[in-house]
């Protein structure tokens, strides 16, 4: 019988706080039985994608993203997190369309790149950001499912303070304290990317009956329909991905 490999996880996200206590929550809710390291990268994708996409597709078969990283931290005690050897790194990040950076070729290229957390690493896009996780004003919640934000609201930043007086409790720190209720979130954000990858309407609970629905999610669809919706109707649809982790890691963590 050969050895099972023990994950060594990097989870690379956007911002230092916010984003920090998504995934801290999540990876304590669910116990996840692996080391994992979670490091702020302190700017936004469009920054990252000038770091490693400047020069387009050309020579990314020689590039490192450890590498790329290591290369822009200036503290040296920091620098020895990228010369650790990880089994998978998440890539948690805004798509933040009102940033002047945005282009949208350049997120699909990110996008379709970034596919594959034990190779290249995974990125999870939030729309529009990681505050979608706490934009429920109940668990579940009903309108949860046609829930969007229109680009004025982003461009005004008002998105954030929206989310603070709709989130259930009107609190972070008491938000989704338990797997029960983190479960839910998890199934209607599921939900949600099932219909924009697919334009399938299912109820979040179907998906505990059929777990094989969770194979419609798409990530690139997804893109491309907010990129639609963004477009030609100055809105997305908000979603949170960064939770799917915990389904891909293990589904049983969410289905039994």
């Amino acid at each position: 019988m050969s050895k099972v490999v023990k994950k060594n996880i990097l989870v690379l996200v956007e911002g230092a706080k916010t984003d920090v206590k998504v995934m801290e929550k999540l990876f304590n809710i669910y116990e996840i039985d692996a080391k994992y390291k979670i490091v702020s990268y302190c700017t936004n994708i469009y920054t990252l994608y000038q770091e490693m996409f400047r020069d387009g597709i050309d020579g990314l078969e020689d590039m490192d993203i450890l590498q790329v990283l290591k290369a822009r931290e200036k503290n040296i005690e920091k620098k020895k997190i990228f010369d650790k050897r990880y089994t998978d790194i998440l890539l948690i990040f805004d798509l933040d369309p009102q940033d002047p950076q945005f282009v949208p070729e350049n997120i699909k290229l990110m996008q379709d790149y970034f596919c594959e957390s034990s190779d290249m690493g995974k990125l999870y896009l939030n729309y529009p950001m990681i505050e979608a996780f706490y934009h429920l004003s109940s668990i579940p919640d009903d309108e949860y499912f046609s829930r969007k934000v229109k680009l004025k609201e982003l461009q005004d930043k008002k998105y954030k303070f929206r989310v603070q007086q709709e989130s259930m409790g009107n609190d972070y720190r008491k938000f989704a304290v338990s797997k029960d209720l983190c479960n839910i979130i998890i199934l209607q954000n599921l939900t949600k990317a099932i219909f924009l990858a697919t334009g399938k309407s299912i109820k979040w609970k179907d998906i505990v009956v059929n777990a094989n629905l969770i194979e419609l999610i798409d990530s690139n669809f997804i893109l491309e329909r907010q990129l639609f919706h963004l477009k030609n109707d100055k809105f997305i649809y908000v979603l949170c991905t960064c939770v799917f982790y915990i389904i891909e890691y293990n589904p049983n963590l969410l289905l039994s």
